[in-house]
């Protein structure tokens, strides 16, 4: 698919389809997450294809959102800072969370090219999805994505207008100011 069609038809997927999606093609939706900038060049982020019901069941009520249980698969996307903090220090921590909203992103367009939906799914307790999942304390559980086919379509899509969220060369700047002509030219 083309790389605008997929960022354009890319939405939060709630309700899927009946049918169960080919678990290689999560695969590679993984792989392509895995292909994002790095704080030199140390991996932190980890996926959990999860399709098991007992522990999707118990995700959805570690998230308090039932449309998880519908989807059969999730995965659970998992940072471990150890690497990148011990080279970086207190800027990994920083570090470690942008590599998890990239690969998010990335894996979530990634599965809107292969034909299925997700939805990033941020609020959950985490002490209940590390139990779960048996992810050590100290790492971060960064997100809870149900995968499927999509059922519908999203009811509108509203993006903020580019003169809304654009500055130039300065915070808060709403125009590219006019190179300044030279005298005597």
């Amino acid at each position: 698919m083309d790389f605008d069609k997929v960022v354009k038809s890319r939405f939060s997927v709630r309700k899927f389809y009946s049918k169960k999606p080919d678990w290689r093609d999560i695969l590679d939706a993984i792989d392509f997450a895995s292909k994002i900038p790095l704080a030199g060049g140390i991996p932190s982020v980890k996926f959990i294809l999860i399709d098991e019901e007992d522990k999707i069941i118990a995700l959805k009520e570690a998230a308090q959102q039932d449309f998880i249980q519908t989807a059969h698969y999730v995965v659970v996307v998992v940072s471990d800072p150890k690497d990148v903090v011990r080279s970086y220090d207190e800027f990994g921590e920083v570090y470690v969370r942008q590599q998890a909203g990239a690969a998010i992103e990335q894996f979530l367009l990634k599965l809107v090219d292969v034909g299925l939906g997700g939805c990033w799914v941020g609020a959950f307790v985490e002490s209940q999805v590390k139990t779960i999942l048996k992810i050590p304390e100290n790492s971060y559980v960064e997100a809870i994505i149900p995968i499927g086919y999509p059922f519908g379509k999203p009811l509108r899509k509203k993006y903020p207008d580019l003169d809304r969220i654009t500055y130039f060369n300065k915070y808060g700047q709403k125009q590219m100011k006019p190179k300044r002509k030279v005298e005597g030219l």
